[in-house]
C-alpha cells in the first residue's frame, strides 16, 4: 500500500482538487492507497484569525467564518453533481455552525484555551477531506473515509501533541482490517488524546499524519504532493537558480527541514526512517516531474553539498564570564531554564576556553529567556563571575547540509570564504560531530545575498552573475550600456559571466529591476522610472544587498563620489570613471583605499587616467612587483592634444574646442580640460598610485588661458576665447617658429609635479602624438635609460566606456 499526502496548495480549490483526483485515480489502478489531505489552502490561517478576533471581542470574525463557509460550499458545488450534493452540503453546514458556536463562546468568554484552539484549527482538514471523499464517490470511486482522531493517539500537549505510536499503530491496522478498501482517505493534522479530545500535530502536521500512517502499515512508499517539483538546493523564492535535488538521505532531509526548508514538515522523516520507507516529494501541478526521493542512502556520485537552507528571526543568547571556566554545570543550568520555559534551542556553540556559551532561539522568546536566565544566575552575576545575558536580535541561521561533507576537506573553508568575500559578517558558527551540517549566524539583512553567493559557489560554478548598478546615462553611460548589450552573449559563452544591470539612474530618475533592465529599451524604461536623487539610489542598492554587486559611476558628479565610502563598507565593488574621489584630499583617497582592504571590496578607476589605456593597471603591477617610479612625463589630456593637433591658426581656437566637445572629448565644462585642472587630477592620481602623498595645491600649473575666460557660463567661455584669438595664435606661431608643437605636459620628478604647455621638438617622444592620443613615460628602478611607454587614444566616450567595461570584468574576478 502507498500513502499519498496532498498539501493545502494542492487542494486550494475545486480546480486543483480535480488534479488530485486524476493523480489518485491513476495510481489506484495498480496499488492500494491511503490518502491524507490538508485543509484548503489558506483556510487554517483564516480559522486562526477568526479565533483570535472573536477572543478579542472583534465582530469581524463573523465575516471570516462566512468566507470559510462559502469557500467550502463553492468547492462542493463545483466538484459534486447537484443530485448527490445534499449529504456533503449538510456536513459542511453542520461543521460551520459548530465552528460559529465555538467562536460565539470565545467572543463572550474572551478566553482561547489551547484545547479550544486545536478544536478550531482542525475544522479545515475535516471539511476538505469529506468534500474530497464526496468528489471521489461522485466519480463512482469507492473510498473509505477515516477520522484521524480515532486513529492517532497523542498526549494532551495541544498545538504540538506527541504521538503514542504503539496505540496509534494498533488503531490504524485494526481500522484497515475492519474496513477493507482499495482507497482510504483521512484528514491530516488532527488527532485526539486518550480522552478523545481533539489535538493537533503542529502546523504542517499533515505530512506527519501521512508518515505516521505509512509507518504503521509499513507502506511501500510515502508521496508528499505539493506545489514544487521536489526539495530544492535552496529556497527558489530567494535563489532564482535553485535546483531540484534528485536524491537525499533521511538525515539530510531532516537537517534541511529543521533549518527552514518548507517542503516537508520536520518530524515527518522520523516515523518512516526506522522502516526504510522511501519518501517522494512530488508536484501536483506537474505530476510527470521526477521529484525528490528521500531514502536511507544516496548515490555516491552526487554533490558533496546537498542543499542550503535558512531560518530567520533568530536571537542569540550569550552567557559568558571568567567564573564559567573549568566549573561544571553552567551549560546544564542554562538548558534547564530554557527547557522549563519550553524555549526551543535551535543553535548551540561554546568557546573552547569555556568562557562563553551561545545559543540561538526564536526571537519571540528572547526577552522571556533573558529574564529567566538572569534570574537563574543572579548570584553569579552579583559576584561578577558571569555577565548578564546578552541578547542579539535580527539574526538568521544559514545552514549547509550534505552527508558527503564528512572527511571531505575544504568545505568549511569554502563556505566561510564565500561569505567573507561577499561582506557577510558571521556572528557565530556551529558544526555537529556528524559533519552533516555547517551553520552560521548572520544578520537578517544578509540572508538573501548569503544564500545566493553560497549557492553559486557550491552549485553554480559554471556561470557568475553580476548585479551592476549604474549612475549616469549620458555620453559614457549610454555607450557602456550599448557595449554591455552587445557583449551579453559573448561574455556568457566565453567567460561564463552574466552581467545584469539591476539599476540605472540619472540626475532625476532611477530604475531598479532585480531581474535586470532590458538593455534594448533602457531609455524608455528609465524615463518611466522613479523620481529620486543619488542618496535614494545608493540606499536602495545597499538595502537590496544583492550578490556580486558592482556600482558604476559614469558621472563627473561630486555627490556621487561622496557615496563611495558607504558602498565599500557594504562590500559593494566600485568602478568609476569619475575622477573626483581619487583626486580629492589625500586623506579621503587613503580612506577609500583602506576600505577596499578592510571590507574586501574592489575599487577600480582605470579610466581616471587615459580612458581605456592600461596606465593605472600597469603602474599598479610595477609597484606590486617591487619596482619604484622616480620620474613620470605624460600628455594626459586627449582633449588638449586634440585641440593643439588641430589648431593651426586658420580657424579660431574656440571653434576647435567646440569641435572637441561635439566629438565627446571634453568634460561637460571644457574649462576643466583647458585650465589644466583635469591634467592636474590625473597626474596626482598617478603619483598617489605610485605610493606617494600629494595634494592638488602642491602641483604647479602653468595656465595658458586668460583669466577672464574662466568666468561666467560655458557659452561666455567660448565668446571670451573668440575675443582672445590673437593670444592663442601667438602661442601657436611661437612654437611653429621653432619647428615645435604645443603639448600640454604633466611631469613628476624629485617629489615635484608640474603641468603646462611646452614646446616639443621633433626628437621628443611626444612630438608624434596625434589626434586624441595620450602618452605616459615611467622611469623606474628597472626602466632607467629607456622609459616604459604607454601610448594610445586617451579620450572619447566609447573608449572610456570600454575601460569601465574592462574594470567591471576585472571586478568580477575578485
Amino acid at each position: 500500500m502507498q500513502v499519498l499526502k496532498f498539501g493545502g496548495s494542492s487542494v486550494a480549490n475545486a480546480e486543483n482538487i480535480k488534479k488530485v483526483l486524476a493523480i489518485v485515480k491513476q495510481k489506484n489502478k495498480n496499488d492500494q492507497l491511503f490518502v491524507i489531505v490538508s485543509a484548503l489552502g489558506g483556510v487554517t490561517d483564516l480559522l486562526l484569525k477568526s479565533s483570535l478576533l472573536a477572543t478579542s471581542g472583534n465582530l469581524e470574525y463573523k465575516e471570516i467564518l462566512k468566507e470559510v463557509e462559502q469557500r467550502h460550499l463553492q468547492a462542493v458545488k463545483e466538484l459534486i453533481p447537484i443530485t448527490i450534493q445534499s449529504s456533503i452540503l449538510s456536513f459542511v453546514k453542520t461543521q460551520c455552525n459548530e465552528l460559529d458556536d465555538i467562536c460565539k463562546g470565545l467572543f463572550v468568554l474572551r478566553d482561547l484555551s489551547p484545547a479550544i484552539k486545536d478544536r478550531i484549527m482542525g475544522f479545515g482538514e475535516l471539511l476538505s477531506s469529506k468534500i474530497i471523499a464526496g468528489a471521489f464517490e461522485a466519480e463512482n470511486i469507492n473510498v473509505c473515509w477515516a477520522d484521524s482522531r480515532s486513529l492517532i493517539v497523542t498526549d494532551a500537549a495541544f498545538g504540538h501533541a506527541n504521538v503514542n505510536f504503539a496505540a496509534t499503530d494498533n488503531n490504524i491496522n485494526k481500522f484497515i482490517e475492519d474496513h477493507k478498501a482499495n482507497l482510504y482517505l483521512a484528514p491530516g493534522y488532527i488527532a485526539a488524546n486518550e480522552k478523545g479530545i481533539q489535538t493537533t500535530l503542529g502546523r504542517g502536521g499533515s505530512d506527519y499524519t501521512a508518515a505516521i500512517i505509512a509507518s504503521a502499515i509499513s507502506a511501500s512508499s510515502l508521496e508528499i504532493w505539493t506545489d514544487v517539483s521536489g526539495m530544492m538546493t535552496a529556497d527558489p523564492r530567494i535563489v532564482a537558480n535553485a535546483k531540484v535535488i534528485s536524491q537525499i538521505s533521511y538525515q539530510e532531509a531532516m537537517e534541511l527541514s529543521h533549518f527552514g526548508a518548507k517542503v516537508i514538515f520536520p518530524p515527518t522523516i522520523q516515523p518512516v526512517m526506522g522502516k526504510a520507507i522511501p519518501v517522494w516529494i512530488k508536484n501536483t501541478f506537474t505530476p510527470q516531474a521526477e521529484g525528490t526521493l528521500i531514502k536511507a542512502q544516496t548515490a555516491k556520485d552526487v554533490n558533496t553539498i546537498t542543499g542550503i537552507s535558512s531560518i530567520g528571526n533568530i536571537s542569540l543568547l550569550s552567557l559568558e564570564g571568567s567564573g564559567m571556566i573549568g566549573i561544571p554545570g553552567f551549560s546544564k543550568r542554562l538548558f534547564e531554564v530554557l527547557a522549563q520555559l519550553q524555549v526551543n534551542v535551535i543553535f548551540i556553540t561554546q568557546s573552547s576556553s569555556e568562557h562563553s556559551i551561545c545559543v540561538g532561539i526564536d526571537e519571540a522568546s528572547a526577552a522571556l529567556a533573558k529574564n529567566a536566565v538572569d534570574k537563574a544566575f543572579a548570584i553569579e552575576i552579583a559576584q561578577e563571575k558571569v555577565e548578564p545575558v546578552v541578547i542579539e536580535n535580527n539574526l538568521s541561521i544559514i545552514a549547509l547540509v550534505g552527508d558527503r561533507m564528512k572527511r571531505h576537506t575544504g568545505v568549511s573553508g569554502k563556505f566561510f570564504s564565500t561569505l567573507g568575500k561577499s561582506g557577510v559578517n558571521i556572528r557565530a558558527i556551529s558544526q555537529g560531530s556528524s559533519e552533516r551540517n555547517i551553520s552560521a549566524v548572520i544578520a537578517n539583512e544578509d540572508v538573501k545575498k548569503a544564500l545566493n553567493v553560497v549557492h553559486e559557489s557550491f552549485f553554480e560554478t559554471e556561470i557568475k552573475e553580476l548585479n551592476v548598478f549604474i549612475a549616469g546615462a549620458g555620453n559614457v553611460g549610454s555607450r557602456l550600456l550599448a557595449q554591455l548589450y552587445k557583449q551579453q552573449q559573448y561574455l556568457l559563452k566565453n567567460h561564463r559571466i552574466k552581467i545584469k544591470v539591476a539599476g540605472l539612474a540619472n540626475s532625476r530618475t532611477m530604475l531598479l529591476k532585480e531581474e535586470g533592465v532590458d538593455l534594448s529599451n533602457w531609455q524608455e524604461a528609465l524615463k518611466a522610472g522613479t523620481s529620486s536623487n543619488i542618496d535614494d539610489y545608493i540606499q536602495k542598492i545597499i538595502t537590496k544587498n544583492l550578490k556580486h554587486t558592482i556600482f558604476v559611476d559614469a558621472t563627473a558628479n561630486e555627490r556621487v563620489a561622496h557615496t563611495y565610502s558607504a558602498l565599500l563598507q557594504k562590500n559593494i565593488a566600485i568602478v568609476a570613471c569619475n575622477k573626483i574621489a581619487c583626486s580629492s584630499q589625500y586623506a579621503n583617497y587613503k580612506k577609500l583605499k583602506d576600505l577596499t582592504t578592510e571590507y574586501n571590496a574592489q575599487f577600480l578607476f582605470e579610466t581616471n587616467v587615459g580612458a581605456s589605456l592600461p596606465i593605472i593597471g600597469t603602474l599598479n603591477d610595477l609597484i606590486s612587483s617591487g619596482d619604484a617610479v622616480h620620474k613620470m612625463q605624460a600628455v594626459l589630456s586627449g582633449t588638449l592634444n586634440f585641440v593643439f593637433n588641430n589648431y593651426d591658426g586658420t580657424k579660431s581656437f574656440a571653434s576647435v574646442v567646440r569641435q572637441a566637445q561635439a566629438e565627446g572629448y571634453t568634460e561637460p565644462d571644457p574649462r576643466l580640460d583647458l585650465s589644466g585642472k583635469d591634467v592636474m587630477r590625473k597626474i596626482m592620481i598617478l603619483i598617489r598610485e605610485a605610493g606617494n602623498t600629494i595634494e592638488m595645491d602642491e602641483i604647479a600649473n602653468n595656465v595658458f588661458l586668460p583669466e577672464e575666460c574662466m568666468q561666467g557660463s560655458v557659452e561666455d567661455f567660448y565668446q571670451c576665447m573668440e575675443k582672445h584669438e590673437p593670444h592663442f595664435k601667438k602661442l601657436y606661431e611661437e612654437a611653429a617658429a621653432k619647428n615645435c608643437k604645443l603639448k600640454f605636459v604633466a611631469s613628476y620628478e624629485n617629489g615635484k609635479a608640474v603641468t603646462g604647455l611646452q614646446h616639443i621638438d621633433p626628437k621628443h617622444d611626444f612630438y608624434h602624438l596625434y589626434g586624441k592620443d595620450n602618452i605616459v613615460l615611467f622611469y623606474t628602478d628597472r626602466y632607467v635609460d629607456q622609459p616604459l611607454v604607454i601610448k594610445g587614444a586617451g579620450a572619447g566616450a566609447d573608449l572610456t566606456a570600454s575601460g569601465v567595461f574592462g574594470d567591471i570584468i576585472r571586478a568580477s574576478k575578485a
